[in-house]
């Protein structure tokens, strides 16, 4: 389980104005130097259309889903180690639809309202939901279509528990 640290905030405010005045040093920007490599990190609906398209296409009643990779850094200036990141990488609730098979929601009496979500739409899903696995160092799930659990707008604003 991630534990989330809150600080209060006259404490974010004393950090905010050291942060300005301070420079980061060598160590840490060494390790937060390669943190953009990651593909999770960038936004999957401005991914190259090759790189769409090499993306295996699910069969079935699944869907392919990228999911949310947290950013490296905080709205108050908080550098999250990729340790963490990666943990809450394998257990986030959010995803992005990239692909749906050809029989998902097409099941009347299972889905009588129609499609939950669609394709280039952000979802929550069961934390370990599907099967993960790698393309191009992308990571990408497989998921049924009853393990979409809603829709939403924006993945930050979803916090883990």
């Amino acid at each position: 389980m991630a534990k989330k640290l809150f600080v209060p905030e006259r404490i974010a405010n004393a950090r905010k104005k050291q942060a300005i005045s301070m420079e980061i040093p060598d160590a840490v920007k060494k390790g937060f130097q390669n943190i953009e490599d990651n593909p999770n990190s960038k936004d999957p609906s401005k991914l190259e259309a090759s790189a769409l398209e090499r993306l295996p296409q699910p069969v079935g009643y699944r869907i392919l889903v990228i999911p949310y990779y947290m950013k490296s850094q905080t709205k108050g200036g908080i550098y999250i180690p990729d340790a963490t990141r990666d943990r809450e990488s394998f257990a986030t609730v959010a995803a992005y639809v990239v692909k749906l098979g050809p029989d998902a929601y097409t099941d009347e009496n299972k889905f009588p309202t129609g499609a939950w979500c669609s394709e280039k739409s952000w979802v929550l899903m069961g934390r370990y939901a599907g099967n993960r696995f790698k393309v191009e160092n992308l990571e990408v799930r497989l998921i049924n279509d009853d393990n979409i659990i809603a829709t939403i707008l924006d993945p930050s604003d979803i916090s883990y528990v």
